[in-house]
């Protein structure tokens, strides 16, 4: 029997054991902030289901960016919420977007954090979907251009990483081109591989005002039930010229995480989604649990899944817990 010569919780006596056996260790260095810019001077307005997390102005973007790289955060992910929006999402390829605008405002401040963007249309147009419609359907291939011109708008304003996150088949292709076409060959891709339709994204529609006006997602966005179909995915990405993948939700894709990681020598994302996070900060408030341990529990429990990036709204809260 090997009880009583293996005794496992040895090494769970004192804090100093269990931090020098520990596996999986969970730093800032590995968090990404999403932020959402709109238009004005001196906006800061609070979204009503994500506690802390705001909807701001360049001006502001760039005050709180200071206090992310203050943290130890490497980067953050710019949404837009535009001035006007549009059938065709027109205003997201202007020089003078608001995605554009905060990252040209982010270099002037000389701030070193990573300025990655998405790269989608639902922030943009009228309609809320992710791509152009065409006989009352989301036209694949006419959105292609438009998401290339887009992601080529933001590396020209100094982005250092564009995330696609439409879920349109060949958008990576199409982006790659144009980006190399104008000498941006040294801009990399996180493409959102694997991103399910999900009922976790509620309150980002909120931040983002991207809820569709009709319909749903389901047609371009994954189903749930499917783990092989995002291998396929993610390797239809890579194919294509992605150099980083992402897997969103990350909490109930644990498994699609874990797979991603096996199965591909890239670096891997995982996206702690708005829905996520209003459920953690609802229950914090009611008092029905511990915000910092249970935040940091799932966030070490998404790394261990395979994670090397976690995209999650806690990033600020996290880092400063993790500080020694």
């Amino acid at each position: 029997m090997s009880f009583p010569t293996h005794r496992p919780r040895r090494l769970r006596r004192s804090e100093a054991l269990r931090d020098l056996v520990r596996e999986t260790r969970l730093t800032a260095s590995g968090l990404i902030y999403p932020m959402f810019v709109c238009p004005g001077i001196k906006v800061r307005q609070e979204v009503s289901s994500m506690p802390g997390i705001h909807q701001q102005s360049a001006d502001q973007i760039v005050e709180e960016a200071r206090e992310v790289e203050s943290l130890g955060i490497p980067g953050i992910i710019l949404f837009g919420l535009p001035e006007s929006k549009d059938p065709r999402g027109a205003s997201s390829l202007s020089a003078q977007g608001v995605v554009q605008r905060a990252t040209e405002a982010i270099r002037k401040a000389k701030l070193k954090l990573l300025v990655i963007t998405d790269v989608c249309l639902c922030e943009y147009t009228d309609h809320g979907h992710c791509g152009v419609i065409e006989n009352g359907e989301v036209a694949n291939d006419a959105t292609l251009s438009i998401l290339a011109q887009q992601a080529l708008s933001h590396a020209r304003a100094g982005a250092d990483v564009v995330a696609p996150s439409d879920m349109m088949d060949g958008r990576v292709g199409a982006i790659r081109e144009v980006l190399d076409e104008h000498k941006f060959e040294n801009i990399a891709i996180l493409s959102y591989a694997a991103k399910y339709s999900s009922g976790f994204y509620g309150p980002f529609r909120e931040a983002a005002q991207s809820t569709p006006q009709f319909g749903d997602r389901r047609s371009y966005q994954m189903d749930p039930a499917n783990a092989r179909e995002a291998l396929k995915e993610v390797e239809l990405d890579l194919e294509e010229g992605a150099d980083m993948v992402l897997v969103k939700p990350a909490m109930p894709y644990l498994d699609v995480i874990r797979r991603v990681r096996d199965a591909f020598d890239v670096p891997v994302g995982a996206y702690n989604v708005s829905g996520e996070y209003a459920m953690v900060k609802a229950a914090a408030q009611k008092g029905w649990l511990d915000e910092k341990r249970v935040v940091l529990e799932i966030l070490m429990g998404i790394q261990r899944a395979g994670a090397d990036i976690i995209l999650t709204y806690h990033a600020k809260d996290a880092a400063r817990w993790l500080k020694p």
